[in-house]
This record gives structure tokens, C-alpha cells and sequence, in this order.
């Protein structure tokens, strides 16, 4: 898909697989973001890092029949040089399912709209991501959390 975005990695930065020696610096990223922190699994997750640094990571999780992209975060000072999309077309094209997202608010949406995800409702979430995502499910009904379920139908 042409989305009209350069997609180069910036100078002196590395797009790889996480190793458990990633653990610390995705879980200060992740804290950091105010994401959810119980799910990390370092082996999930690939990185960019700069001079030994990581500077921003996402992980692609496995349910049954589907894959979750999750927990993407860019380093303030190096957001706006296409690190995230970067990420996210790097997952897309690393996913072997049915890939899906839950992100919070329009500014996030509007982010993937552009990497070919759409919204979709939670009633047609494969049960393994309901079952995940009920809270937030809940929390959209009940306090009208702007909550949104993400498909990216062209995928694997």
C-alpha cells in the first residue's frame, strides 16, 4: 500500500528484534506511554534503537486465530521522523493472522487509518480479543471511553 509516507529508517538507527537485553528500556517506553504494562514479553517485541539506545518499540502478540499490534511507542524527542509507522508497517508485514488493534481516542485512529487498518466492532472481534478486550468493551458502554477496535484486512 501506498500511503504516501517515506518509510526510511533515519541514520544510525537499527530496526531489529527485541532481545531480553531490550526488557528494561521497552518496559520504561511502555510505562512511560501510560499503556498497559502486564502483557510485555520481550520476544514479542521488535525495536529501533540509535547508538545503543532504544528509542522505540512494538510488539506483535499472538491469539488464537489472530495477532494483536501492540504497545507502540516512539520517544518523544524522536517522534515525527515515521519511527511508529515505520513500526507499524514492519508488523503488518511480519503478521502471519488476522491482524487487529484497540487504540484510545481519534488521534490514534487517524495514525493507523493510514497503515490500511479500518474500525471495526467489537461484536466481530475473533473471541480470543474479545475476551481481551472486554474492559475496554465495558469501559466504551458504560463512561463512553473513545475506545476503537482496529482490523487490517490485507494482511498475512
Amino acid at each position: 500500500m501506498n500511503d504516501g509516507y517515506d518509510l526510511q529508517l533515519p541514520a544510525a538507527c537499527l530496526l531489529r528484534p527485541a532481545n531480553a537485553n531490550d526488557l528494561w528500556s521497552i518496559r520504561r517506553l511502555v510505562f512511560g506511554a501510560k499503556l498497559d504494562p502486564t502483557q510485555i514479553c520481550w520476544q514479542q517485541f521488535w525495536v529501533i534503537e540509535s547508538i545503543n539506545k532504544v528509542v522505540a518499540c512494538a510488539q506483535l502478540r499472538n491469539f488464537t486465530d489472530a495477532q494483536e499490534l501492540g504497545s507502540l511507542v516512539v520517544c518523544p524527542e524522536w517522534r515525527g521522523k515515521g519511527l511508529g509507522r515505520l513500526l507499524t508497517k514492519h508488523l503488518i508485514s511480519q503478521a502471519t493472522q488476522p491482524l487487529y488493534l484497540e487504540c484510545l481516542g481519534k488521534r490514534l485512529v487517524d495514525f493507523y487509518r493510514p497503515s490500511g487498518f479500518i474500525t471495526f466492532p467489537f461484536e466481530q472481534l475473533p473471541r480470543s480479543l474479545q475476551n481481551k478486550f472486554r474492559l475496554s468493551q465495558l469501559g466504551k458502554i458504560i463512561i463512553c471511553l473513545p475506545v476503537n477496535f482496529m482490523h487490517y484486512p490485507e494482511n498475512y
